[in-house]
């Protein structure tokens, strides 16, 4: 794997596709950490590998196990629901992956060994495909880059000082919204139209300035 990641810079789209079908086929295979023992399949990504959005999320669930894509289930369908209000084409517009690639029994958080062990993908993901923006979805994403103690409701829709030249927004895990159903204004699922919208605003900032 090795090869895959020594500062890959793709120029297009075809290339990042190709580097990206050769690292997920080697995350098929993994077996660093015990996860490999219960998944059902691993779950690279979704999306286009040319997008400028990356949205990284916590883990797989079971209908992602199942079938191997990220965000299937039914916080995923909330998601593409904010992400179309928002103006954004799920397919086009964002390149989404987890911060480890296998379901943890039962939903649980990941450990930070399992974490570690997902790293070199994760790294990888990031460097092939450049976004201009990253966006931490939920408080596991964004500890996996925080090195300090949050809460998510403090954090989120503030862009924060992360990566050099990427734009990079924590924001809510559609999980946690399907258990917040009220739109009023402040509410989370306000809080989630509003960091979207201005995270639309931002990528036609920085596309503008091409």
């Amino acid at each position: 794997m090795e090869h895959l990641l020594t500062n890959v810079k793709c120029k297009t789209a075809e290339q990042k596709e190709a580097v990206l079908k050769e690292l997920k086929n080697v995350c098929s295979q993994c077996k660093a950490c015990e996860l490999c023992k219960t998944r059902t399949c691993t779950v690279f990504s979704d999306g286009s590998a040319d997008a400028k959005i990356m949205l990284i999320g916590e883990a797989p669930g079971a209908d992602e196990d199942a079938t191997g894509t990220p965000f299937v289930g039914r916080a995923g369908q909330l998601l593409n629901t904010f992400l179309e209000e928002a103006g954004f084409d799920r397919k086009k517009d964002l390149y989404i992956c987890n911060t480890i690639k296998c379901r943890p029994p039962q939903n649980r958080v990941p450990t930070n060994e399992e974490k570690a062990a997902c790293q070199t993908y994760l790294t990888a993901q990031i460097s092939t495909v450049a976004p201009k923006i990253i966006l931490l979805c939920g408080s596991t994403a964004a500890n996996s880059f925080i090195n300090e103690d949050f809460k998510i409701s403090q954090i989120r829709g503030k862009w924060l000082n992360i990566f050099e030249n990427i734009e990079v927004m924590a924001i809510f895990h559609p999980s946690y919204l399907l258990r917040n159903h009220s739109l009023e204004q402040g509410s989370p699922r306000w809080l989630m139209k509003k960091d979207l919208e201005n995270v639309k605003k931002k990528l036609d900032e920085l596309n503008s300035e091409i």
